[in-house]
């Protein structure tokens, strides 16, 4: 018996300037459709991010940051998508888009435990 399901996942990526192109990661999305899984997990690097523009809107950053996590648990904090299930609000969040944070590519992996996952994946790639 295999106890493991598929997942996907994405990086969200701060891009201050995006004219310079440089970014850095501050979060993963994943989602498990086995198990009816969506979560955001976030860490902002603020000295790196000034790093990279010291007028960087930093509030603001973490404001679109807590509204993705928002986005994926559901209920009042997430707005219109509220009413979607994981699957579909997982789809938005990582459509891409030309925003101050902007979701990377989508990758798949297997996983017993998508919420661990999360974690793992946030500490290897963005922390």
């Amino acid at each position: 018996m295999n106890d493991r399901d598929v997942f996907e996942y994405a990086l969200l990526r701060v891009v201050p300037r995006v004219e310079r192109g440089e970014c850095i990661n501050a979060g993963v999305l994943v989602y498990c459709r086995a198990r009816s899984f969506v979560t955001a997990r976030t860490h902002l690097d603020e000295d790196r991010l000034r790093a990279l523009d010291p007028a960087a809107d930093v509030a603001g950053v973490r404001a679109a940051l807590r509204a993705v996590e928002g986005v994926c648990a559901g209920g009042a904090a997430a707005g219109p998508a509220a009413g979607d299930d994981a699957g579909r609000r997982f789809r938005w969040l990582v459509a891409p888009r030309s925003t101050i944070v902007s979701p990377g590519p989508v990758h798949t992996g297997l996983t017993a435990d998508p919420a661990a996952e999360a974690e793992r994946l946030l500490a290897l790639l963005v922390r």
